[in-house]
């Protein structure tokens, strides 16, 4: 059955897409397979359109709408919604590029979900950052760039046509272009086996000596191009919201084990609280009112999802560690937000509160 377009946050058909989510992710879990026919059903809601303006094709929906679309989500799949962060950052960038060439030719088949596209940028911001040479290296051509080295985490490389991948050439400038997966040079050796999310197909693309046409460049050279352009933001707050929409799914289903369990009402009640204190600071920092930091609201997002889906395999007891029960997925799951573009002022406030050292 085909899925109605969803228009804004508050569209019954957002419900009914997070039914079919929720009920295909322990399979696709235990399997480790690739949701392709998931991406399939939010490329039919139109959920590929909500990151992108009108004037490229989309529906432009704000940062607060944008962030409630994926709590919720995030709550029915953790899997496939991490899968469309990797995609709508490589969309945004493209559309936010000033290359008209690149946008006419890619962003069509973008947004209707005919084609996948994901991001390789990590190695220029957080991970590899301790090794003295940079592992992704470009050199500049009369043609354009020659691409050698690696991507050490890219989401569904294997599945993508284009990756927006970030290079450093050897006077320290950067670039972003957008590689055709089918370029000579380019490969993705098998993806590892994750704690969780393993389905998302995350690991390394690799590019021996691969030549790359200038009119696939996005942006650069130039030093941390990252920071430069629209969308160019990589500590914002989707990795946040996705925490908060995994703690809610867990907290729900305490809230239904708590109408036969009364001993779990107090414990339930205080981090139901918790959540709904988070949820009301994310959505006043997406509408632009700084009520916190985002790395602040980032430790409270992690402590809460690693103590709100421990507290369900609690409830859920014997039976959550069993392969399959949401409860231990959502535990493997939680861990991967202690690494997920984690900053390091983060990682030392989750590591103060596990040595019991917070305040």
């Amino acid at each position: 059955m085909q899925l109605t377009r969803i228009t804004s946050p508050d569209d019954p058909a957002l419900s009914l897409l997070c039914q079919r989510l929720r009920e295909n992710a322990a399979q696709m879990d235990e399997h480790q397979n690739w949701p392709a026919e998931q991406l399939r059903w939010c490329g039919e809601a139109g959920v590929f359109e909500w990151f992108v303006g009108s004037e490229h094709g989309g529906q432009g929906w704000n940062e607060s709408d944008v962030v409630r679309g994926y709590l919720a989500l995030s709550a029915a799949c953790l899997t496939t919604t991490f899968i469309i962060t990797q995609r709508s950052g490589a969309v945004s960038r493209i559309a936010a590029s000033e290359n008209e060439q690149a946008r006419a030719e890619l962003l069509p088949d973008l947004l209707s979900g005919k084609t996948f596209a994901t991001v390789g940028i990590s190695h220029l911001t957080t991970s590899r950052q301790h090794l003295g040479t940079p592992v992704l290296r470009a050199e500049e051509t009369a043609d354009g760039f020659i691409l050698d080295g690696y991507s050490p985490w890219v989401t569904g490389a294997e599945h993508a046509q284009t990756v927006v991948v970030g290079a450093t050439l050897a006077d320290g400038r950067q670039i972003l272009v957008a590689l055709p997966t089918d370029l000579p040079g380019v490969s993705t050796p098998p993806s590892p086996r994750l704690v969780g999310l393993s389905a998302s197909h995350t690991g390394q693309l690799r590019c021996d000596r691969v030549q790359v046409d200038r009119r696939w460049l996005l942006a650069g050279p130039v030093v941390d191009v990252m920071k430069q352009g629209v969308g160019a933001n990589t500590g914002g707050l989707q990795t946040s919201t996705l925490a908060v929409g995994l703690a809610s799914a867990a907290l729900h289903y305490l809230g239904r084990e708590l109408t036969r369990r009364p001993d779990l009402a107090e414990p339930t009640a205080a981090l139901t609280q918790e959540l709904s204190d988070l949820q009301s600071d994310l959505l006043s920092l997406a509408a632009g009112n700084a009520v916190c930091s985002n790395a602040e609201l980032r430790t409270r997002a992690n402590s809460l999802v690693l103590r709100a889906t421990q507290a369900a395999l609690v409830a859920a007891k014997g039976a959550g560690y069993v392969v399959g029960h949401p409860a231990g997925r959502w535990c493997r799951e939680a861990l991967f937000f202690l690494v997920w573009s984690c900053p390091q002022p983060v990682l030392q406030s989750n590591l103060c509160e596990l040595a019991g050292l917070s305040d």
